[in-house]
């Protein structure tokens, strides 16, 4: 059963987003958005304590190692951050890599792929793969390497990874996917069942990111923009969170669904009254924190450590 703080959270969260739409910010240019996401996101997320930043550049593009105290040195989470493929950066969700890493005691990559619609598909799974091989030429074995993601992070873990195994490279150890977008078509049940009570989310705004993205001449049920489309057969484990109050709910049992069929090992949860990617509220909220250690104990378990 959701906490009485969850309440207050979904409440408080429906109300800051009807003030965002009054101000009229889909209206705005990309640019300042973007800009006013960050700036919301430096007022609510907080690093954990102790956590170190490090800045780099990899393939041209803008990074972050992300480590806590007591972790090792040879594995390493890459985490793709979401926002429709269009929006976020390491200001909106670095917090909720770090502590994921945290809970895991494992260090976090965490790079700033290029964004729709200046950069449509297939521009976000090219450097998220860029990336993978850039770790593997550091010296990181792929068995110690996991993808993560959110929302439409999630859905680039799933596609960058495919992209590998049609490629015959080595894959990662697993994939974690919190509220995964995998589905632009917009097809399951949830995006009409939800569409009034997710807090975050509209079936509207989805369906013109969805767009965005995939830009004009690419269909949306391409198995690589919507990969619950694809054959997932030979994929690492999958590891699966989402919330019964969020329309890509669908998203992510289609994903499970899908991945058993193929015969990947799936582990998929359902939050019961959890929104779109809950877990960023970090340590604020039960449920988030509760979801993190999870993911933790999922990626100690995964990698033995």
């Amino acid at each position: 059963m959701p906490s009485i703080r969850s309440y207050f959270f979904e409440k408080g969260i429906k109300l800051s987003v009807k003030r965002a739409l009054r101000k009229g910010i889909s209206n705005r240019a990309m640019d300042e958005q973007r800009q006013m996401l960050d700036t919301v996101a430096r007022k609510l997320g907080k690093l954990p304590k102790n956590c170190k930043v490090e800045k780099l550049q990899i393939e041209g593009l803008y990074a972050e190692w992300l480590s806590s105290e007591n972790i090792g040195e040879d594995k390493v989470i890459l985490y793709l951050h979401g926002g429709g493929y269009a929006f976020c950066s390491a200001k909106t969700h670095r917090p909720l890599a770090a502590s994921i890493g945290k809970a895991a005691r494992v260090k976090v990559l965490f790079p700033e792929y290029r964004l729709a619609p200046e950069h449509p598909f297939p521009a976000a799974i090219d450097d998220a793969v860029n990336v993978y091989r850039w770790l593997l030429r550091q010296g990181y074995q792929p068995s110690n390497i996991i993808f993560a993601g959110d929302s439409a992070g999630g859905g680039l873990s799933v596609a960058a990874t495919l992209v590998l195994r049609d490629q015959n490279e080595p894959l990662p150890r697993a994939i974690i996917c919190l509220s995964p977008w995998v589905d632009l078509t917009g097809s399951g049940e949830s995006y009409w069942k939800n569409n009034e009570v997710d807090p975050y989310l509209t079936l509207s705004g989805v369906k013109d990111a969805a767009r965005m993205y995939a830009g004009k001449e690419n269909p949306l049920d391409h198995p690589l923009i919507s990969p619950v489309f694809a054959d997932l057969t030979g994929l690492p484990p999958l590891y699966i969170q989402a919330g019964n109050h969020e329309i890509l709910q669908s998203d992510a049992e289609l994903l499970a669904h899908q991945g058993r069929k193929a015969g990947v090992k799936v582990s998929l949860k359902v939050w019961d009254g959890m929104w779109h990617v809950w877990q960023i509220s970090g340590p604020r909220l039960p449920e988030a924190k509760k979801a993190i250690n999870e993911m933790g104990d999922y990626i100690k378990k995964v990698f033995n450590i």
